[in-house]
């Protein structure tokens, strides 16, 4: 049952909601908008989310721009032209509250009523944003009014005042549509008698309006509970307008990535869910076609698992087109394979092979065409760095419904990611305040960003008009830069996303394809891979602390440690540098040119291997060693001879007895016993103890000198390979 109290206060907010409309009903918003642009949907947004959509009048809209190249050079009076038209109904209401905001680059951080209310406070009958820049008349600078403290300087990118007033300085003098705006107002303000008479003043100390050209350094993003707001420290104001004028756009995009409700600590990402939708998968036909563009311009490094995670994408191929620029001839049999093995479930394949010899630059562009001529609603370019671990990266992107927008994709154990969070002056990286958190995951949400790279889907609208389609190629740029450059110059914002885990990038830069099976020297530049591939999938069981590990013979451990996959392409390495050991005494080598046991071996320096070997020993051997041996602890482990021996019935078959030069020594099974060979095993003498039922992958480790003297049993058919470190000799 509603109490007294309850009703007083239903009955004080309905009054202040009549109250606050009636206020409402005196004030009107303007601002020009030719096209529905980023940053016009975010201007509206932000009055939206104010409460006062309904009060902006958009003028212009759909109309060809007669302004001229505002983004360079002078311009605007199509806007004061605009303006006048519509505010001749009002041009004797002395009453009536008009804001006028350019329409781009403009968010609207409180409500109307609040605005109205600073306003009012001025005293004037005219209020005009201020600027640092005297623009576009720098010598009109002796002739302004001095201002004790703040911006001296007027800004055209907002202004409020009464209608009368306002229409009086529009109707001043006329002014052509290529003329520039700022400069009619300004000779108008400063123009002492017409000032005073109709009472012009400027924010200068940014109580409204807050120009950030000039003003970046006054400016800090603060957090009031769960709500972003921007504080003007130089003048301790909270700006209630903020407009991206001149080169201020980039700031402002990243400002905007958090202010007028588009993200707070508690709730995350707000903005997200604006445009969003959501596919079913049960209604296939609804979902948008997309043709996927893989672009192979460099040896990559685990492209196997690339190509298979392209497969994987939870998206119906019914539904997908595949654009596949191959540049690199080591790739083409992998390539080759993965067509041959799925084309038939895609909408189609095209390919450009590397005999084709088209440059990246023109194959990008040829995908647009490709993508526009297969009437694909969106195109998802992707560069073979670019892993998409999650299954519903795609359909995730395409959900999302931006014109450009990336998952986020970070460089395992790195700070390296495909987007940018700031630009130096020469358009170069440089490292945003959210930067770091935005990577690590601390934030997550849908970030405007000035940089995206390596995978981004780009909405097919974009790529179908040609004052926004991309560009690839701008003056001496990379294709990524250029990429990025046209479009920050078009005004077209790019996003990444973290909502969700999307992958990971792999490093390409030291992956050296005149070598026998490259990605397992990748232990380095890109070791989660490395890891999935070529760790075994139950090594860590081998740390379950209700398993006993296994112990075949005394102190003798066993364990799961490498996949078959590794095992082959090591004996592959072995085996294509062929250079085997003798396996008699002399061994020049080793430090004095004699082996007291010899094999018939290479050893891992002589194929390159020694650095990521000790890496190997290092990191997933040595925690084995703690577990088995408990006490003894070398970090990092120490090895001199790592080798891999071949054992066979025509050339070395066996090894005598003895003791090995090391604190305890690992010995890798390399293939199978019983099929690949005959014969063979491990015999520890003083336990009488044999190990012969060796796994590929699984790594035997003992001790090394005095209690475990041992035997190479006789390999009485094939050949027997095992790898051997004798660590902490």
């Amino acid at each position: 049952m509603t109490t007294l109290l309850q009703f007083v206060f239903l009955f004080y907010f309905l009054l202040g909601a009549v109250s606050s409309a009636e206020k409402d009903d005196d004030v009107l918003v303007f601002t020009v908008a030719t096209n529905e642009t980023d940053g016009y949907k975010r201007y509206i947004r932000s009055a939206v989310v104010n409460g006062f959509r309904d009060k902006i009048h958009v003028l212009g809209l759909g109309e060809t721009w007669k302004g001229g190249d505002v983004h360079r050079t002078v311009g605007g009076g199509f806007k004061v032209n605009l303006f006048k038209e519509q505010l001749r109904p009002y041009k004797d209401d002395k009453d009536k509250i008009i804001l006028f905001t350019d329409g781009y680059d403009v968010i609207f951080l409180s409500s109307l009523e609040a605005i109205v209310e600073k306003f009012r406070t001025f005293g004037a009958r005219v209020l005009f944003s201020a600027e640092e820049y005297c623009w576009p008349d720098k010598s009109a600078e002796s002739r302004y009014p001095s201002v004790g403290r703040g911006k001296r300087y007027l800004n055209s990118g907002g202004f409020i005042g009464y209608a009368s007033d306002i229409y009086a300085i529009l109707t001043s003098s006329k002014l052509s549509d290529g003329d520039d705006d700022q400069r009619f107002y300004t000779e108008l303000y400063l123009d002492r008698d017409f000032r005073e008479k109709h009472q012009m003043k400027l924010d200068h100390r940014s109580e409204i309006f807050q120009n950030l050209f000039g003003g970046v350094a006054d400016v800090e993003l603060r957090f009031k509970g769960n709500d972003a707001y921007l504080q003007n420290v130089a003048y301790n104001t909270v700006p209630l307008i903020l407009h991206g004028n001149g080169r201020s756009k980039l700031v402002l995009n990243a400002l905007g990535n958090y202010l007028a409700n588009a993200w707070s600590p508690e709730e995350g990402c707000l903005n997200c869910w604006d445009e969003m939708i959501e596919l079913d998968k049960a209604k296939v036909e609804n979902y948008p076609v997309i043709m996927i563009s893989i672009f192979l311009a460099n040896p990559t490094p685990f492209l196997e698992e690339f190509l298979e995670k392209i497969y994987k994408q939870a998206y119906p191929k019914s539904k997908l087109h595949l654009f596949i620029y191959n540049n690199v001839p080591y790739h083409s049999e992998l390539i080759n394979e993965f067509v041959e093995s799925y084309a038939h479930e895609y909408k189609s394949v095209k390919q450009i092979l590397p005999q084709d010899d088209i440059s990246e630059v023109r194959a990008r562009d040829f995908a647009f065409e490709h993508c526009l001529l297969k009437k694909c609603s969106g195109l998802l370019s992707i560069d073979s760095e670019a892993h998409l671990d999650n299954q519903n990266a795609l359909k995730l992107l395409v959900e999302q419904q931006r014109g450009i927008v990336a998952p986020l994709l970070v460089r395992p154990y790195k700070a390296w990611s495909n987007f940018w969070g700031a630009l130096t002056d020469d358009g170069f990286y440089a490292r945003s305040s959210d930067y770091m958190e935005i990577v690590q995951n601390e934030r997550r949400g849908l970030w405007n960003v000035p940089f995206v790279s390596n995978c981004y889907l780009i909405n097919a609208s974009l790529i179908n008009n040609k004052e926004t389609r991309p560009s690839y190629s701008v003056g001496d740029l990379d294709v990524s830069m250029s990429f990025a450059y046209s479009n920050r110059e078009k005004d077209i914002f790019m996003y990444v996303s973290n909502r969700v885990e999307f992958g990971h990038l792999v490093s390409p830069d030291n992956f050296d394809t005149k070598l026998t099976n490259p990605d397992l020297y990748q232990i380095f530049d890109n070791k989660l891979d490395w890891q999935k591939r070529y760790i075994h999938e139950n090594y860590t069981e081998n740390f379950n602390p209700n398993k006993t590990p296994i112990q075949p013979c005394p102190d003798v451990f066993w364990f799961p440690i490498v996949t078959t996959r590794f095992t082959k392409e090591l004996i592959e390495i072995m085996e294509a540098f062929g250079q085997w050991s003798d396996g008699t005494n002399s061994d020049p080598r080793l430090s004095g040119g004699y082996e007291n046991v010899p094999t018939r071996d290479i050893h891992t320096n002589q194929v390159n291997l020694e650095p990521q070997w000790l890496y190997f020993l290092k990191e997933y051997v040595r925690p084995l060693q703690e577990l088995a041996f408990t006490g003894y602890f070398h970090d990092p482990p120490r090895s001199l001879m790592n080798f891999m021996v071949r054992y066979r019935p025509d050339e070395q078959p066996s090894l005598r007895p003895h003791h090995d030069s090391s604190t305890y020594t690992i010995n890798i099974a390399l293939n199978r016993a019983g099929i690949d060979y005959e014969g063979g095993g491990c015999r520890f003498i003083r336990y009488n103890c044999s190990v012969t039922d060796t796994k590929p992958g699984w790594m035997l480790m003992h001790p090394g000198r005095l209690t475990h003297y041992h035997e190479g049993l006789l390999v009485t058919k094939g050949t027997r390979y095992i790898m051997i470190s004798f660590v902490d000799p």
